[in-house]
């Protein structure tokens, strides 16, 4: 049985499962709801960005306002929007598969035994169904569960694995 710190970790990843699961369109609300407030931060840097270097080259200080100002609208449209975050999420969805079966990948190799082998398998799998439903699901409930599995299916595999089964960078001799 895994210490302390990877059972909370586990306790939590399972819990994350388990809410992305029971509310897929809250998570899908809560996720257009950050991805707005981020662009809109974004957008408000680029017009600081774009004041700050008006004395030094005109040209760019407008490149930074419009994109700026594309930034605020896009982030205030996308704010809480499941409609506009399930049309521009196509692209997310291929990122997220893709940042699925890296991170799955990544369990393979840094995780040891064969529960922490599972995880990352289950990771790699997951990451390819994620992208394959991309391609032809538009309803977000499915892509929120298959996050939610992989949460749980993690969650679970920490509890079996010791900090100590954690694969170490070798400190190379001197």
């Amino acid at each position: 049985m895994a210490e302390g710190s990877n059972v909370l970790l586990g306790i939590l990843a399972i819990i994350l499962g388990l809410l992305v699961i029971a509310f897929p369109l809250f998570s899908v609300f809560t996720a257009s709801v950050l991805a707005g407030f981020a662009i809109i931060l974004l957008g408000i840097w680029l017009l600081v960005q774009s004041f700050g270097v008006w004395s030094t080259s005109k040209g760019i200080s407008i490149v930074y306002l419009i994109l700026g100002l594309i930034a605020l609208v896009g982030g205030i449209g996308l704010f809480g929007s499941i409609l506009a975050f399930s049309f521009l999420a196509s692209f997310w969805l291929y990122f997220a598969g893709f940042f699925l079966i890296i991170s799955g990948i990544m369990s393979l190799f840094a995780k040891e035994g064969t529960m922490g082998k599972g995880a990352g398998g289950a990771g790699v799998i997951l990451g390819i169904l994620y992208i394959i439903l991309a391609s032809y699901a538009w309803n977000p409930y499915y892509l929120a569960l298959l996050i939610g599995i992989w949460l749980i299916i993690d969650g679970v595999a920490l509890f079996f694995i010791s900090p100590s089964d954690m694969v170490k960078t070798p400190v190379p001799p001197e």
